[in-house]
């Protein structure tokens, strides 16, 4: 069964990916793109694979975008766009750390309270949050970004139980470290504001952790599953082996030392 579905941060990644895939099954997409020459790339990208693809312009700080992609009436909201910040949390600039929820949580809080009202009228919906491996775990020198995702999880929870009773089901994807760019993008972040001379904290060389990621196409599948599907566990965690490292530092976090 068709369903209709908006998807934010669908310019690249697993947006991308997974907003194309979905209108290919026939489901009616709206896709949101940051940026005017994101939203041009994207209807392009839609031509060339011959689906159709309503792209919209959606920068989730920008108000009157937000007015308009609240505007939609659909049955599955994917919030998915993201963006991450690093820095030890002593040195980090707050504005860094402001954007970062503006854009992760705040922004994706808006459309909620747009677009979830009408589901909860007609007792029928989904809400699925991209939140990470890191909102399970913590990443050191991305504390920031994982504040967010935690944030998601706790409001994701909320929402769940919430929602519930009024036939409105709530979801999280969970990617861990897939090669999307957007690890590596979130690793250099730091460099515009970062000087080793006045760092309380020095910034360690990331690029062994950016080596041998995993290939994004096993998340956007899991989530062309979940997204349109009518029952699913309620977190998707890929690649597999990371569910078992989440659990992991769950347990340790209860017997470890300060």
């Amino acid at each position: 069964m068709s369903k209709r579905i908006l998807i934010t941060g669908a310019s690249s990644g697993f947006g991308r990916g997974t907003a194309l895939a979905l209108a290919a099954q026939g489901h009616r997409v709206i896709a949101g793109a940051e940026t005017w020459p994101q939203v041009r790339s994207l209807r392009s990208d839609a031509a060339d694979a011959g689906v159709e693809l309503k792209v919209i312009k959606l920068n989730l700080v920008d108000a009157i975008d937000l007015e308009r992609a609240g505007s939609f009436d659909v049955d599955v909201l994917v919030l998915n766009a993201g963006i991450m910040e690093g820095g030890s949390i002593v040195d980090v600039p707050l504005q860094r750390a402001r954007e970062s929820f503006d854009v992760n949580v705040f922004g994706h809080m808006q459309l909620v309270q747009s677009i979830v009202p009408e589901m909860v009228k007609r007792g029928s919906g989904k809400v699925v949050w991209t939140s990470s491996m890191g909102g399970i775990l913590v990443v050191p020198f991305l504390g920031v970004y994982c504040a967010t995702k935690h944030a998601i999880e706790a409001i994701a929870g909320s929402m769940k139980a919430e929602l519930e009773p009024y036939g409105v089901k709530v979801a999280t994807v969970n990617p861990g470290v897939f090669g999307t760019g957007f690890n590596d993008t979130g690793a250099e972040s730091y460099e515009q504001w970062y000087d080793a001379a006045t760092a309380v904290v020095p910034m360690p060389d990331f690029s062994a952790s950016l080596e041998g990621q995993a290939d994004p196409q096993e998340m956007i599948d899991a989530m062309v599953e979940v997204i349109p599907a009518d029952e699913h566990l309620y977190r998707t965690m890929r690649p597999f082996d990371t569910i078992e490292a989440a659990k992991q530092w769950q347990a340790t976090e209860w017997s470890q030392n300060a």
